[in-house]
């Protein structure tokens, strides 16, 4: 049997016109929304789903292409934009009861959170994103050869048919492979839930890879379009990351300030997978984040209130 979140109910909850997600929800009280990453599940979150139960509402959706979500096929290049499965978000969590949530992302997961609190202020309270960078910003950092940690994106980029060919090929290869040089703790991913990712992934190829597409194309416009117009995050923002800046010569805390002016930035000595690498510092920086108020009033001009206030820690 498919491995689950132990105490969590399990649904599928239509989100738009023939897509429904797979979602596990568990606890009561204020909601948070939880969005994995590449290559995982919704179960990448068991751990700290379990503890932040206790006294939220929490509910782990296996995003769309993911899992046993719907896998719509990518007709016009818009299925697996950011924007689209950001709205699928706002939907399930609406579906459900909830018309404001907090939300929190890993890596593709967090690419998701960041458009639904760009395009759905009204709805997202707080957000934390887990060790990526906005998109626009991963595409500007990336260059030369330390570009090459992220050859997935540049292969997932190409147009339709060579990646879905050459991933599809040995689909085992090519997804344990992030699974095992992106962990620091390889006992923090047991061999049934490796197994579970690993089938997920295989039966996901086409999907997975246009997720990653639209991030190399309708994304980058989206983000553009928000830089240009001063759009920024609104709400208590966030960030955990593995020291990327170090590594590849950028200022993270920065990078993030400029999208998220109420921003709390810290560095981890985990591993990418940190949700299950280090879950207890990780339930620990949600509760810290779903206790701040936001700083922030709203837009001004088009604008948000522009404070520059932020922490960052090491």
């Amino acid at each position: 049997m498919e491995p689950r979140i132990q105490g969590f109910d399990y649904q599928r909850v239509p989100v738009a016109e023939g897509v429904a997600l797979n979602a596990a929800v568990g606890g009561s009280g204020s909601p948070l929304v939880l969005l994995h990453g590449f290559p995982q599940t919704h179960l990448m979150w068991r751990h700290v789903a379990a503890d932040l139960a206790a006294d939220h509402t929490v509910i782990c959706p296996d995003l769309r292409g993911y899992g046993d979500s719907d896998k719509p096929a990518d007709a016009d290049g818009q299925a697996y934009s950011k924007r689209t499965m950001a709205a699928d978000i706002v939907a399930l969590a609406r579906s459900l009861g909830h018309e404001r949530f907090a939300l929190a992302g890993h890596d593709r997961g967090a690419l998701v959170a960041v458009r639904a609190g760009l395009d759905h202020p009204e709805a997202v309270t707080h957000l934390a994103s887990l060790d990526v960078l906005p998109t626009l910003d991963m595409w500007e950092v990336l260059s030369g050869a330390s570009a090459a940690v992220g050859f997935h994106l540049y292969l997932m980029a190409q147009p339709p048919g060579l990646p879905e060919q050459l991933i599809g090929a040995s689909p085992d290869v090519f997804f344990g492979h992030f699974l095992d040089v992106w962990v620091r703790d390889p006992g923090a991913i047991p061999a049934e839930v490796r197994a579970a990712y690993l089938t997920a992934s295989r039966e996901a190829v086409p999907s997975i890879v246009a997720d990653y597409r639209a991030s190399a194309g309708v994304d980058v416009e989206h983000d553009e379009t928000d830089r240009a117009a001063g759009n920024r995050l609104r709400m208590p923002v966030s960030v955990l990351q593995q020291d990327w800046g170090a590594a590849l010569g950028y200022d993270a805390a920065a990078v993030w300030r400029a999208w998220a002016p109420d921003l709390h930035h810290s560095t981890v000595a985990c591993g990418h997978f940190m949700a299950e690498e280090a879950p207890a510092e990780v339930v620990q920086a949600l509760r810290a984040l779903l206790g701040r108020s936001s700083t922030c009033p709203g837009p001004v001009g088009g604008v948000c209130c522009g404070s520059t206030s932020a922490t960052s820690t090491r």
